[in-house]
């Protein structure tokens, strides 16, 4: 039962979830973060990390459409064990909804 990060992430990338995940099981792409379903141990200490809400337990009911991209693009961006600085206008994001299909990047992290 693993933890996904939701289309919540797109654009703040707060990334306090990286910092108390034990199995790092976090990549990232270019303006969000993704949990490896299969890595993933569900202890579920990422999800109260997260300032924008954005990760959720594959139990919950906006999870079923977010656990494949989650999956996909894990096993495409490279991993990320630190966190880094969130971008300068991550608090401006925060609470815009429906940010998928404008605003997701398929491109990886640097």
């Amino acid at each position: 039962m693993p933890y996904v990060v939701t289309e919540a992430c797109i654009r703040c990338k707060y990334m306090d979830c990286v910092e108390v995940c034990p199995v790092d099981c976090f990549y990232e792409g270019e303006n969000i973060l993704v949990i490896s379903p299969d890595e993933c141990i569900d202890c579920g200490v990422c999800e109260p990390e997260c300032p924008a809400a954005a990760i959720v337990s594959d139990t919950d009911s906006q999870a079923e459409k977010w656990l494949e991209m989650n999956r996909e693009y894990a096993a495409k961006w490279p991993n990320i064990t630190r966190k880094k600085a969130p971008p300068a206008d991550a608090d401006a994001w925060k609470d815009t909804p429906d940010k998928f299909a404008k605003y997701f990047s398929e491109k990886p992290g640097e």
